[in-house]
């Protein structure tokens, strides 16, 4: 897993990790582990985020080097 990916997805929509934590509804020491690879991201979590990011599991995974969008509209961003 590229942790570091999910940072950089979470600074590329200019999001603070509070936002973040505040719309998934999580503790925030709980995703900085995440992060920062301190803890494992629960399968759940990682298509959570694929979703809300619109990208690949396998780009979050560190599996793709691009970020291929889901299919279907995302509801979380807008394009």
């Amino acid at each position: 897993m590229r942790y570091g990916r999910i940072r950089d997805l979470r600074e590329d929509h200019d999001m603070t990790q509070d936002e973040l934590v505040a719309r998934l509804g999580m503790n925030k020491t709980t995703y900085t582990n995440y992060e920062q690879g301190k803890r494992e991201i629960p399968f759940a979590l990682v298509i959570r985020l694929a979703e809300l990011y619109n990208v690949s599991i396998d780009y979050i995974a560190g599996l793709s080097a691009t970020p291929t969008p889901l299919h279907g509209s995302n509801i979380y961003f807008k394009s």
